[in-house]
């Protein structure tokens, strides 16, 4: 795969993990400010748009919203 399609895979994972928990980005951002990381909404689509986010912010994101195991099989 290409760094392209990595990038919309964990795009789509994070999305997909948000979708299951029915959190939305402005949830996500009071979510994240619980945990003491300040984003704004914009950011976090423009984040999720492009897929270039780092390790750590998944981590934060993931946590926030309390997901605590992930599948990476297609």
């Amino acid at each position: 795969m290409s760094e392209t399609e990595w990038e919309k895979r964990v795009s789509n994972l994070l999305k997909a993990e948000l979708k299951r928990k029915g959190v939305t980005y402005a949830g996500l951002v009071e979510k994240l400010a619980e945990i003491g990381v300040e984003e704004k909404e914009a950011n976090i689509k423009n984040k999720l748009s492009r897929g270039k986010f780092s390790a750590v912010f998944l981590l934060q994101s993931l946590s926030a919203i309390g997901c605590h195991t992930l599948s990476l099989s297609d």
